[in-house]
């Protein structure tokens, strides 16, 4: 673990010029006193390491050098597909592998290539999870995954909402979507998606895991989140809306409430707008209705509109 800590902190030097033992001490995650003792270590090695003193100090390699150590294990090539991603990474336990990887790369980079994908980095950031929302635990994340990447058979208690059931599963990858992890996996005979979170208990088993010819994860997820916006949204109604309403509609409802603001006609006199808004069940939409507020009024279904108006009657009164 040593070698590895010293090669990154070689390439760090190598990279970025001069830098603090504080700053080392963050980016490797140990303490300042180990970032001197390795620094030692490299020096005692043959590598042109020196200290400079005052309070622009920092540790630096002599000018026009460079290590040609820059090749790249098994699990730093692996981690390399999630490195706009080093949240996602870390969860797998790549973490550690990235950030290496990651200057492994920069090191390997002529001067000028560097310096671009440094300014990248600096400038542009990926944040993968969704507003005001925590993504879910998911302790047996990292036992998925390494079913997942050997390709082995899962053996899953799992958590629905009819209660818990036990399977055997042939995992075909992970998404990632708003912050949470989803398994894609074979079971049965049909490819389905299952919830990381909800995962009770998972062992990864010798048994090889089947996978179907042709399988294409990408594709399989656009077609599943097709389907899962198809049977959720099982109707449409019918709205009469303010211009702040028309803004609301995207932010509340995503592609939805877009598709509602293309739809939407010409605004009357005082503003309002008639548009169609598809919608989940009853229930669902008495709830979404009420959170545009005075934006909106439900004009159809019928059925929608009186729920809407039994429970802004029944708001009412509690709070009269």
């Amino acid at each position: 673990m040593r070698a590895d800590r010293l090669l990154a902190l070689l390439l760090l030097l190598q990279n970025r010029g001069r830098m603090t033992a504080p700053e080392l001490a963050e980016e490797l995650e140990v303490s300042v006193r180990t970032v001197y003792r390795d620094v030692e270590a490299l020096a005692a090695s043959g590598v042109p390491v020196y200290a400079e003193r005052g309070p622009a100090g920092g540790f630096r390699l002599v000018d026009g050098y460079r290590t040609r150590l820059t090749g790249l294990t098994d699990d730093e090539a692996d981690s390399l597909a999630l490195a706009g991603m080093p949240g996602a990474a870390a969860d797998l336990g790549l973490g550690a592998e990235l950030a290496t990887a990651q200057l492994k790369l920069s090191a390997a980079l002529p001067t000028g290539l560097g310096e671009r994908s440094r300014r990248i980095q600096e400038r542009f950031h990926l944040d993968a999870a969704a507003w005001f929302r925590t993504a879910e635990p998911a302790p047996q994340l990292a036992v998925v995954a390494e079913a997942v990447w050997r390709q082995r058979v899962l053996r899953a208690r799992y958590r629905r909402w009819s209660g818990e059931v036990r399977r055997d599963l042939h995992p075909l990858g992970l998404v990632l979507k708003a912050g949470n992890w989803y398994l894609v996996a074979a079971a049965d005979g049909d490819v389905r998606t299952y919830r990381v979170s909800r995962f009770l208990a998972v062992t990864v088993a010798e048994e090889a895991g089947r996978r179907p010819a042709g399988f294409d994860l990408a594709a399989y997820w656009e077609e599943a989140s097709r389907g899962l916006e198809a049977r959720i949204l099982r109707g449409t109604a019918r709205l009469r809306v303010t211009r702040t309403g028309l803004q609301l509609l995207p932010v509340m409802f995503g592609a939805a409430g877009e598709r509602a603001v293309e739809r939407a006609g010409a605004a009357d006199a005082d503003g309002w707008a008639e548009t169609e808004l598809e919608v989940e069940s009853l229930p669902v939409a008495v709830s979404d209705m009420l959170r545009l507020g005075l934006e909106a009024e439900v004009l159809a279904p019928p059925e929608l509109r009186a729920a809407v108006a039994r429970r802004v009657t029944g708001l009412a009164q509690r709070y009269a």
